[in-house]
């Protein structure tokens, strides 16, 4: 009977905080997806990189919206529940405040494991997916590179300036500069209009000049119409992997290496900065370790019944220590420092207070069963 009760507690926890999860991470994602719009009209990219490139950001802003949606959803199941005399049930069937909390806490560290999972597997993999698609992709929406009064360099080696741009989807006055390490071509061209040739984007320019400086030699010529093509053109994209696209045995490699002061050639363990690489560890394997506190915190609103006198003071004390430990987890990530023993502190700090909160309430329940014998 036991088991049956607890599992319909927390069915309810878990469907109330994954509901609370797909919420405000859709919300977070359509802001967020608005602000990529970039890569289409600042960069060039086509609509299938864009979806591709939101789509794979998604599992990031789980990880990151998981915690407060744990906590918030378990504390509010376990007040609703008292607010409709329904915890009565367990108390009537001789189910203990602690075997519950006991109950949640081993439920915790699960959740703790699916958490490192996706922090530190999951999300890295989908980043380094999103920016390789970046990287690979070619720039197929040119007419989004020519801005109006706006010069555009997005594109690598290549400056586009168009004066204006009429009803017909022509370019008025447009100046465009290519170089490369020696050599550069400037352009200029009363009107322009992009077309498309067999498999390849063109812009097509009327009435203008060609300025070429070919090593040293500047050669001038006028011509009534020219195709300018943009088939082979790159965005100006980060090539290296970013530490947050780096897998985590590969941090772990380059965090052991820093600590023992090893010279490996490690990709991106910069030797320099260490406190890069703490802090992404730090986030991936130990924020995570908040998730069972969060928990016992959001579980202390068993303890506290809607007969005491300062019930909606105690209510909401439990919930700003929650949300307190929340802003503690991600603050602590800023103060992560160069030195690895001075991070100890910081590593422990969630287990220590887990310890302190879970064994203040084991004792406390101990020592009511010995005062009621």
């Amino acid at each position: 009977m036991k088991k049956i009760i607890f599992r319909k507690l927390l069915a309810d926890c878990l469907m109330f905080s994954f509901i609370t999860l797909f919420g405000i991470s859709s919300i977070i994602w359509v802001f967020q997806a608005v602000n990529f719009l970039d890569i289409i009209i600042e960069d060039g990219r086509n609509y299938n990189v864009y979806i591709y490139y939101t789509v794979l950001n998604f599992p990031k802003i789980i990880s990151k919206v998981l915690p407060f949606c744990i906590f918030f959803g378990f504390s509010y199941v376990f007040i609703r529940y008292e607010l409709k005399n329904e915890l009565i049930i367990y108390w009537n069937h001789g189910v203990e405040k602690i075997s519950i909390i006991n109950f949640f806490v081993s439920i915790s560290f699960v959740i703790l494991f699916v958490q490192v999972v996706l922090m530190a597997i999951i999300a890295p993999k989908s980043e380094e997916i999103a920016r390789n698609l970046l990287r690979s992709s070619n720039v197929d929406y040119f007419e989004g590179l020519i801005k109006p009064r706006k010069f555009n360099d997005n594109v690598k080696n290549l400056t586009i300036y168009a004066e204006d741009k009429n009803s017909k989807n022509e370019f008025i006055n447009i100046y465009i500069k290519k170089k490369t390490e020696t050599n550069f071509q400037i352009t200029f061209a009363k009107k322009g209009i992009f077309e498309k040739k067999g498999n390849d984007k063109v812009l097509v320019l009327y009435d203008g000049q060609n300025l070429t400086n070919n090593n040293g030699n500047i050669t001038n010529f006028s011509f009534s119409k020219s195709d300018f093509g943009l088939g082979d053109m790159e965005s100006h994209l980060v090539v290296h992997k970013k530490i947050k696209e780096q897998s985590t045995l590969i941090l772990i490699e380059c965090g052991i290496s820093l600590y023992f002061n090893q010279d490996k050639n490690i990709l991106n363990c910069n030797t320099n900065k260490p406190r890069e690489t703490y802090k992404e560890l730090f986030e991936r394997l130990v924020v995570p370790l908040y998730l069972p506190l969060l928990i016992l915190i959001s579980s202390l609103n068993l303890l506290i019944t809607k007969e005491y006198i300062h019930y909606l003071k105690l209510r909401f004390s439990t919930f700003v220590f929650g949300i307190f430990t929340i802003v503690i987890s991600e603050s602590s990530i800023g103060l992560i420092e160069n030195l690895f023993w001075k991070n100890v502190i910081f590593i422990l700090l969630p287990i220590i207070i887990f310890l302190v909160i879970y064994i203040t309430v084991f004792y406390k329940f101990k020592l009511n069963l010995l005062f009621n014998r």
